[in-house]
């Protein structure tokens, strides 16, 4: 290979071809840029082929058994489900494959995308090796994504374990699963295999869902635990055993048929990076608010970038370096207002500083709480449990949590709120379906307005036009 030859000169290269990746590299095509797509393993990323995708399709699966268990408080007699694992696999593998075409090269192709399978590495900051090509361009994006963080277990290695890379591979249900980390993927898995059939410990060194508002987590882990999780908090394993047998700091030790490693994710960023004059934290590429490393030209968006690693952010970053490589435009990344949900049953979800986060920032910080309980859809249906909270910080909407079922959903509006979009009094006043769980968040807009819509002030005025009113 000549250092000085080029076989391919591109006007813009993009390294993953993940969330982030295809969304950068269709919007530059679509523009009208040579652009290139480099993909060393399947397309469509960690989301489509081991994350989100196949996640939630087991959750489906493992809520259609437990909505037979719950038929009896209906009135509805049903024997107790009988879970056929090869044919929950083969459900899961259909939602894959319904939407991998999304994702395809055949998709890509039709927007102008070369996709370019092999491992890229660069040569210089412009130039990138993959296999026996050398390809160059005067944008580069990064977008190579995470993968499973495992932590330094004693024994772990010998034993071996699940990832949520490898879970899939699964040919039985297993009789006890271990979950080692009770963060999303943690209590996602430890309810689906739980309904499915499952022995479940969720064991976490320091607090199940820690980044969560603390009134909604006790709302999840409860159910979890009636659906009889066993969870382990602030528990360290100190080594693994043949069993495998994990040993506790305190308490007995837990007999595993199974253990899955759900502690976090690291970023990939395994590109020769020294010939680009990059480097890379322990938490992946810092960036700029232009998703820009520290080498201008070179772009770093998704999981293999310092911040949250969320499939909706890694979309929303795609689109912000198609403005800022097609267009020229300095567009900038939204950091402060990023929804996350965890898809359990009740679901969790949250926009902005919880309760807890928002108190010790400081300032005047004002709560108002729609339970659930009070909606007449929820207890039509018999999911009362759980709430939408609603957190102001010197008079300003800060954060929302909703916990209960469709609280993913339910966050829509307050993202609106929140990114300036529409306002709390138009929330208030707006007419919503009934019944609803929807009629909540309207609730929640209008308590958070009632000092200001019955103030001294307005009730005065109420009572001068009252008696201007009266009839002689």
């Amino acid at each position: 290979m000549s250092a000085g030859r080029y076989d391919d000169r591109f006007d813009v290269m993009v390294i993953g071809a993940g969330a982030a990746g295809l969304t950068a590299a269709g919007g530059c095509a679509l523009y009208g840029l040579r652009t290139a797509l480099i993909e060393r393993e399947r397309m469509g990323g960690e989301c489509l082929n081991t994350g989100c995708i196949p996640s939630k399709a087991l959750l489906a699966a493992a809520n259609a058994a437990q909505a037979v268990r719950d038929a009896g408080r209906f009135g509805i007699r049903v024997a107790s489900p009988s879970v056929d694992f090869a044919a929950v696999r083969a459900h899961v593998r259909r939602a894959i494959d319904t939407i991998a075409p999304h994702d395809s090269i055949e998709t890509m192709a039709g927007y102008g995308v070369e996709v370019i399978a092999g491992s890229a590495r660069f040569l210089s900051p412009h130039r990138v090796a993959v296999g026996d090509r050398v390809l160059a361009a005067p944008r580069i994006v990064l977008a190579t994504g995470s993968r499973p963080a495992v932590p330094p277990i004693p024994g772990l290695g010998d034993v071996g374990f699940l990832t949520n890379e490898t879970l899939w591979d699964l040919e039985a249900l297993p009789d006890h699963l271990a979950i080692l980390g009770a963060g999303a993927v943690g209590v996602e898995m430890a309810q689906a295999f739980r309904r499915l059939g499952s022995a479940v410990t969720l064991i976490d060194a320091g607090l199940p869902l820690a980044r969560a508002d603390r009134d909604a987590a006790a709302v999840v882990l409860a159910a979890l635990q009636r659906d009889g999780v066993t969870i382990r908090s602030q528990t360290t394993i100190t080594r693994i055993d043949p069993g495998p047998v994990l040993q506790c700091g305190s308490g007995e030790p837990v007999v595993a048929s199974h253990i899955l490693v759900a502690t976090g994710r690291e970023a990939v960023t395994e590109l020769g990076l020294d010939q680009a004059g990059l480097s890379a934290g322990s938490d992946g590429f810092v960036v700029d608010a232009r998703c820009r490393t520290t080498v201008r030209h070179i772009y770093a968006i998704g999981d293999c970038r310092a911040g949250p690693r969320l499939t909706h952010v890694a979309g929303h970053e795609g689109t912000v370096v198609v403005q800022n490589i097609a267009l020229g435009l300095p567009a900038k990344a939204e950091r402060r207002h990023v929804p996350q949900a965890i898809y359990t049953d009740p679901e969790l979800a949250q926009l902005g500083p919880t309760e807890a986060e928002a108190r010790a920032g400081g300032g005047r910080v004002e709560v108002n709480v729609a339970p659930f309980a009070d909606d007449d859809r929820s207890v039509a249906e018999g999911t009362p449990a759980g709430f939408i909270k609603l957190v102001r910080v010197n008079g300003r909407t800060a954060g929302v949590t909703v916990v209960g079922t469709g609280a993913g959903e339910l966050l829509l509006p307050w993202a609106q709120v929140l990114a300036g979009r529409t306002s709390r009094f138009a929330l208030s006043g707006t007419i919503v379906a009934y019944p609803t769980r929807s009629e909540r968040s309207k609730q929640a807009a209008f308590a958070s307005l009632r000092p200001k819509l019955f103030s001294p002030a307005l009730k005065r005025w109420a009572r001068l036009l009252a008696r201007a009113r009266r009839i002689p």
